[in-house]
């Protein structure tokens, strides 16, 4: 499958494989560092059909990997611990929204059907974005990840968060982000007026068959919620 690009990004897409009446719903996906649009794009299969996919190349090329590699931003290690570049973080988060926008247009999707799902840095640009812009996701997946420190400041409008469903899936054995991370973002998510669904996996940081099966059911369980017609009273 070809690489498509937008004056923003480049990506992958997977058009619905079951019709839907009106604009499709879009699932966007968003890899961690040192990995590329090909990684959370071979988990298309198992996600709900209704679903037009893309998944997205980060913007910083990383030389350091002998393959094709891309981050959401720089890190740093030092004896201090991770460092991240928040200049190269802040201009993702602004880039990832006019992407977003770009796609809509391009592809003719619903607006009103966005929904995010990143993994370590994505997990972070997904919940970054969402929260700091809102009403651009309808739902949004973070697994193994972690809030920007400075996410929170960035909010501007909590009561315009209302009801966002987020789903926070961690390993128990992450040994890159260990789940005191994921607890820490429970406790901040939990402060705002969001539908925080939380839940801890036996594995490291990685995506295990238990948590795709239960991010899968979770995703179509948000879109069918959302596609109901409301009743009508006689």
């Amino acid at each position: 499958m070809t690489i498509q690009t937008t004056s923003s990004l480049a990506y992958r897409l997977a058009q619905p494989r079951t019709a839907v009446v009106g604009k499709p719903p879009l699932l966007l996906l968003l890899h961690g560092y040192g990995s590329n649009e090909d990684d959370l794009f071979s988990l298309a299969p198992y996600l709900d059909e209704r679903f037009l996919i893309i998944s997205a190349r980060a913007p910083v090329a990383l030389t350091s990997f002998s393959f094709a590699s891309f981050a959401w931003f720089s890190l740093s290690f030092t004896p201090q611990g991770v460092i991240i570049d928040e200049r190269e973080a802040e201009s993702s988060r602004l880039t990832l929204q006019g992407f977003i926008n770009e796609v809509i247009e391009l592809h003719q999707i619903d607006p009103g059907a966005v929904y995010l799902l990143g993994f370590s840095q994505g997990a972070m640009m997904s919940l970054s974005v969402a929260l700091t812009f809102p009403g651009t996701a309808a739902a949004v997946v973070a697994i193994s990840g972690r809030l920007f420190p400075q996410t929170i400041g960035q909010i501007t409008d909590r009561a315009a968060l209302s009801g966002l469903p987020i789903f926070v899936a961690h390993g128990t054995r992450d040994s890159l982000l260990p789940i005191n991370h994921a607890r820490d973002t429970r406790a901040k998510l939990s402060d705002l007026p969001v539908d925080l669904t939380y839940q801890e996996y036996r594995m490291g940081h990685e995506i295990n068959e238990q948590s795709l099966r239960d991010i899968t059911n979770w995703l179509t369980l948000q879109l069918d919620s959302s596609r109901q017609l409301p009743v009508v009273s006689e």
